[in-house]
């Protein structure tokens, strides 16, 4: 976190796993000293606790925003999306922005088929809200999208120490 530029995102998934809270309230600290925005995967009540800046919602369960963002008025609201449906609902929806994947081929054992730049550009251009590429991004690849409309480059194993 501390190589990311200052207002970048982070999104901390708990999967589950025992002493989320520890550990997220860790990460969270660490976000804000860094100028980072630090959102909870999929767990409100987890983000409530941490004063997080908001949530990730998956794709599946993106239609809680309108009520999150009720209760929760300040909160930035992302959601997964892998097509453009689901683009079209978080539009409607009023999330603030989706992280449209898989972009390029990924090393994720959840990833599906890359779409490639020109699909993914001509999703962004047909999208009513702010679009982040996930999927197969690294410094090589971020080029390729140079031009796209994305909004932003998410990563997970792009941004690991080689």
């Amino acid at each position: 976190m501390r190589r990311l530029p200052k207002g970048a995102a982070v999104i901390f998934r708990t999967f589950g796993q025992p002493k989320a809270l520890a550990k997220a309230a860790s990460l969270r600290a660490l976000a804000r000293s860094c100028g980072l925005i630090f959102l909870v995967g999929a767990d409100a009540r987890l983000a409530s606790r941490l004063q997080a800046d908001g949530v990730h919602l998956p794709e599946r369960l993106m239609r809680l925003g309108p009520a999150l963002r009720r209760r929760n008025p300040r909160w930035l609201i992302t959601t997964a999306a892998h097509g453009p449906r689901a683009l079209a609902l978080a539009a409607r929806l009023g999330l603030d922005a989706a992280l449209l994947s898989v972009v390029f081929p990924s090393q994720s054992p959840s990833a599906g088929r890359a779409m490639g730049a020109p699909r993914f550009a001509a999703q962004v251009r047909a999208a009513r809200l702010p679009v982040i590429a996930l999927g197969g991004i690294d410094a090589r690849t971020a080029r390729r999208l140079l031009g796209s409309g994305a909004h932003g480059l998410a990563a997970v194993g792009g941004l690991a120490r080689s």
